[in-house]
């Protein structure tokens, strides 16, 4: 359950930086840039998503702009499980954990 995102990988012509669009918008019309984790404060989509690229490790900087997100990877970082990530952001019911019913909201 949850809002499947489609993700496509994009390479660039810069050596370590790699660009993923997504089939929405999770900034609106702005951006956001992110140097570290401790630069995501809030819990809006944007801000979760760099705190989980960061957790991931291998990235330095988060740039996201609409639909479009630019990491750029530390010296050796692969790619490998980026678009998974990603593509997660708005799954909320992962195996394992309990769908909610309407009698556990009424208790």
């Amino acid at each position: 359950m949850g809002q499947p995102v489609t993700v496509v990988e994009k390479p660039s012509s810069k050596s370590g930086i790699v660009r993923f669009e997504i089939n929405r918008s999770i900034t609106g019309m702005g951006h956001e840039r992110y140097d570290t984790a401790d630069d995501a404060m809030t819990d809006r989509p944007p801000d979760e998503l760099a705190r989980r690229l960061f957790a991931r490790g291998g990235v330095d900087n988060v740039h996201i702009n609409s639909n479009v997100i630019t990491l750029l990877l530390e010296p050796g970082a692969h790619t490998g499980g980026l678009r998974e990530l990603i593509e997660e952001l708005f799954t909320y019911y992962r195996p394992g954990v309990e769908v909610p019913t309407i009698e556990s909201f009424e208790a």
